[in-house]
């Protein structure tokens, strides 16, 4: 069972979010909030699996929310539900700790796979957010990485919202060989989780040219 917090201000998308997860078998939604200062409290009383989280908010953002929860629980899988697309709200939301990025006109299919993926390992991104990070990568110039060209590659798959076994699968290797490499690349770039390892990419153009 995966465990669903929502914080949205919209009551009905928020009670239609609910009520989606709420009828499918091995998802529950466990709490939703139209605010940040109900929800973050809430959320740390009783953490999730996976945390929905809409960014405009009446009172504080949705990325101060983040912080505050990715601050005292830094393995809450927090995933960024919203209409905005442009590359600072993006590349601020990631460097706060969200571990994937939608917008909210993504269908319910997609909505429960991306659920389903950052639950296990992955960083679900929309298209859209997608193409608009990579080509951020593509337009910098190159800069000294400290990757091997396979991390290069594992970090590049990640960066397009890809779960471990998605990556394993691009790359024809194992899981646990994904994993190895992750592990590198976190030692490497001096970051702890999936999210940071993206934010890092995107702030340093990491995986420019990568195919």
């Amino acid at each position: 069972m995966i465990t669903v917090g929502i914080v949205e201000d919209d009551r009905d998308v928020r009670e239609s979010l609910a009520l989606l997860i709420n009828s499918v078998s091995g998802y529950a939604c466990v709490g939703h909030y139209g605010s940040c200062e109900a929800g973050v409290p809430a959320l740390l009383a009783a953490p999730p699996d996976v945390v929905l989280m809409d960014i405009g908010l009446p009172g504080r953002s949705g990325i101060e929310a983040i912080r505050d929860l990715k601050a005292a629980l830094p393995a809450l899988d927090v995933v960024v539900l919203t209409i905005h697309e442009n590359d600072a709200v993006v590349f601020e939301a990631l460097c706060a700790g969200a571990c994937g990025y939608l917008l909210k006109d993504e269908g319910p299919e997609r909505l429960l796979e991306a659920i389903h993926d950052v639950h296990h390992g992955g960083a679900p991104m929309s298209t859209q957010i997608a193409r608009l990070v990579v080509g951020s990568f593509q337009q910098a110039p190159p800069v000294p990485s400290p990757l091997t060209p396979r991390e290069t590659e594992v970090l590049h798959e990640l960066c397009r919202g890809k779960s471990y076994k998605m990556i394993a699968d691009a790359l024809c290797i194992s899981e646990e060989t994904v994993r190895r490499h992750l592990k590198s690349i976190y030692r490497k770039l001096e970051v702890h989780s999936k999210s940071e390892a993206v934010a890092k990419a995107y702030e340093t153009r990491l995986v420019r040219g990568v195919r």
